[in-house]
């Protein structure tokens, strides 16, 4: 059996989105779809009612009906997927990260709040910094299914780095029939004229190496490159408008308390106007 897609979900709005996200991704790779419920607040929550009755019957209920309800979402909308579920009362963090090892990938709503959902939940954005799998974070928005913008935008940081990203970001752009559009923001300022122009070379030739191989795999998927002066947060956000995807390979930081995202990823996963993608790297050479 193939390898499986993994989505977490609580029941709230923006998981089912995630759910129908996984579903839709599934149904088209014709791999399983895996769903898990964690929690521990449950036990918390019922730990201070002392006269509730039978409260661990009544949590285990609670979250049987979570994955209840999703796997029949997923057989009513996609009934090509197969579809399984459990129930895990540990960190859903941990419960995640866990089943990343055996994933394709892991799928998370956002959990928005304030302003236009700009903030994102802690369960989503640590997930994120610590799977070992791409993690599909799915921002409010456009249906996966709906037409739109048909363009997968590619953020691509520096050179000395796997293609994972590059690789993941042009195979969903084949599967669903979309173009590429390929980001690099580069600071060029106080430069001559001279080496402005070597400079620019030097980026095309990089992104032509950093390229190859996906191009390669993925002849006719469409491809544009956009290269832009400044800083990446601004050239990834105007390029996500629009988009149905924003992959970004993961920049992750040594960190007493576990691995963390850099800056740019950070603020995507914040702030990006469409679903992201966060793709584990490592770098190449020493």
């Amino acid at each position: 059996m193939s390898t499986p897609l993994v989505v977490g979900t609580d029941g709230s709005d923006d998981a089912l989105r995630a759910v129908d996200w996984a579903a839709a991704e599934a149904a088209l790779r014709g791999c399983p779809l895996h769903v898990l419920h964690a929690s521990l607040w449950e036990s918390y929550a019922n730990s201070a009612l002392p006269g509730a009755r039978n409260p661990q019957a009544r949590r285990d209920a609670a979250a049987q009906d979570v994955v209840a309800g999703a796997e029949e979402r997923v057989r009513l909308r996609r009934p090509a997927v197969t579809v399984s579920a459990v129930v895990r009362e540990e960190d859903p963090v941990y419960a995640l990260v866990d089943a990343s090892d055996h994933a394709a990938m892991v799928v998370v709503g956002s959990r928005g709040h304030g302003l236009a959902g700009m903030v994102l939940g802690s369960v989503s954005l640590t997930v994120a910094a610590r799977a070992h799998c791409p993690v599909i974070v799915v921002r409010p928005g456009r249906a996966s299914d709906e037409a739109g913008g048909q363009w997968v935008v590619l953020g691509l940081a520096e050179p000395g780095r796997t293609p994972a990203a590059a690789d993941f970001a042009f195979a969903e752009a084949a599967l669903h029939g979309y173009g590429v559009t390929v980001v690099h923001a580069a600071v060029h300022a106080g430069l001559s004229a001279e080496r402005h122009a070597r400079r620019e070379q030097a980026v095309e030739d990089w992104l032509d190496e950093s390229l190859a191989r996906s191009v390669a795999l993925h002849p006719d998927v469409p491809v544009r490159r956009v290269v832009v002066p400044g800083r990446a947060h601004p050239a990834l956000l105007g390029a996500a408008k629009g988009a149905e995807l924003l992959v970004l390979g993961a920049r992750r930081r040594s960190n007493p308390l576990g691995p963390q995202l850099g800056p740019v990823n950070h603020a995507m996963l914040h702030q990006a106007p469409c679903t992201v993608a966060i793709v584990p790297v490592q770098p190449t050479g020493g």
